[in-house]
């Protein structure tokens, strides 16, 4: 048993694609794990699949090709801002689709995406339009004491009993690293399909990210865990985060955190209605005109090879 795949990244936040139209995946959360192990695996964040997508949806819902995204862990995740631009790289230089906008199917729903190819018929920049931000509470979802379900959590100040979850903190650690990085206490909670918070401070270089992101993934506060992101304001229209997304640990990019972040920074007063978000793996534009518009993200896409997995590695699709 053999597997074609396709390795691509979106600001080096990078995933394995598998076409569905052509393969056979029946477990793609154990597919998901074996080739996204960076010793004996491939290598990703990830694993994403692009095929036929599902038939009985509303006309308005209609797509061209689908996609499903599984974590490093396996898990399956909603959306994946950074993996839909190379989603639509995959099937307009395969030939599953040469539309454009094309019109990807998620579990966010289906999304118009927008590419621009070179003379060479190469996919260079891939715009998204990645819908309405969703923030009321209950639907993140989060349950926060002392705020109401329908709530909107926009620049609210964290009680300091928040940060005692682990149990091996001692309120000086606590305190320490909050300090060092400036953070100014307080938690916006934006899902763009899927769960973000947006922490604010002075230098998210100073934040322990492997410490504080796996924190606040599994804190009680979020029943579906949580992808967490610290950003640093750097003028009206340009903003450094750092990323640690639920099932994956720290990554490169995080395209829809990247709108979240925007959307919070833009509610807070902190940033313009159009920025460049600037991550780890490079920069991606956001544009959001505010409640009742639709983020739109605009970055590159850029395969990095194609290859066949093992016998052993394809036969975790089954």
């Amino acid at each position: 048993m053999t597997m074609e795949f396709t390795k691509m990244h979106g600001l080096e936040n990078d995933y394995i694609y598998i076409n569905t139209f052509q393969e056979r995946v029946a477990n793609p959360s154990q597919l998901a794990r074996a080739v996204s192990d960076r010793h004996s695996g491939v290598g990703s964040d990830g694993l994403i699949l692009v095929g036929a997508p599902v038939a009985d949806v509303a006309p308005e819902a209609a797509a061209d090709v689908g996609m499903r995204i599984f974590n490093a862990d396996g898990s399956e995740a909603q959306m994946c801002g950074n993996g839909i631009r190379c989603v639509a790289k995959f099937a307009v230089e395969r030939g599953l689709s040469r539309k454009n906008p094309l019109r990807i199917q998620t579990q966010r729903g289906t999304l118009a995406v927008s590419w621009r190819a070179d003379a060479h018929g190469k996919v260079q920049e891939v715009s998204v339009d990645m819908g309405l931000p969703i923030l009321e509470m209950r639907l993140i979802p989060a349950k926060i004491p002392g705020i109401a379900a329908e709530s909107h959590v926009v620049g609210v100040e964290l009680p300091a009993s928040w940060w005692t979850f682990d149990a091996n903190a001692t309120a000086s650690n606590l305190s320490h690293w909050k300090n060092t990085c400036g953070f100014d206490g307080k938690v916006s909670l934006v899902s763009m399909g899927n769960p973000h918070a947006i922490f604010w401070c002075d230098d998210v270089s100073k934040v322990p990210l492997e410490i504080v992101g796996p924190m606040i993934e599994h804190h009680s506060a979020f029943p579906q865990r949580m992808n967490a992101h610290f950003a640093q304001r750097e003028s009206d229209s340009r903003v450094t985060m750092r990323t640690w997304e639920r099932g994956s640990g720290i990554t490169r990019a995080c395209g829809t955190g990247a709108c979240a972040v925007l959307v919070a920074g833009a509610l807070e007063g902190k940033l313009s209605q159009k920025c460049q978000v600037l991550l780890p793996g490079g920069a991606l534009q956001v544009e959001w005109a505010g409640p009742g518009h639709c983020v739109i993200m605009t970055g590159p896409a850029v395969e990095v090879c194609r290859g066949t997995l093992s016998n052993e590695l394809a036969q975790k699709a089954n």
